[in-house]
């Protein structure tokens, strides 16, 4: 089905003219179809936000990967090798930081619900 784009009546596929007020029908996407389009894009991929939260979980997942490397990859070889007994000496609690960046998006994105213009 198709929306006229003069009067938004619904008509067939195939309908070449409006059945309610004849208007030609334009192959191609309606006001309507566009606008939801572009809405959707927004709120899909981000919109106008889109790169700093690309930004934001490049961050995360850097952190992540270097408290990886850090207690799993150092601390095992540092058992073996003197030469890396200084990486026993650091403890890193990081549980508590991925929970913080949980808050913080969740915060983040609940504020951009309640401010986001309908």
């Amino acid at each position: 089905m198709i929306y006229c784009t003069k009067c938004g009546t619904k008509n067939d596929d195939a309908a070449e003219y409006c059945m309610k007020c004849g208007a030609p029908m334009q192959i191609g996407k309606t006001k309507h179809e566009t606008d939801w389009d572009k809405r959707c894009e927004e709120e899909c991929s981000g919109g106008r936000g889109g790169h700093q939260w690309r930004i934001f979980w490049a961050i995360v997942i850097i952190i992540i990967g270097i408290w990886i490397i850090f207690e799993l990859v150092l601390k095992e070889l540092a058992k073996t090798n003197p030469s890396l007994d200084w990486v026993n000496a650091y403890n890193f609690e990081f549980w508590w930081v991925i929970l913080a960046i949980f808050a913080i998006m969740l915060i983040i994105s609940g504020l951009r619900i309640i401010v986001r213009p309908r």
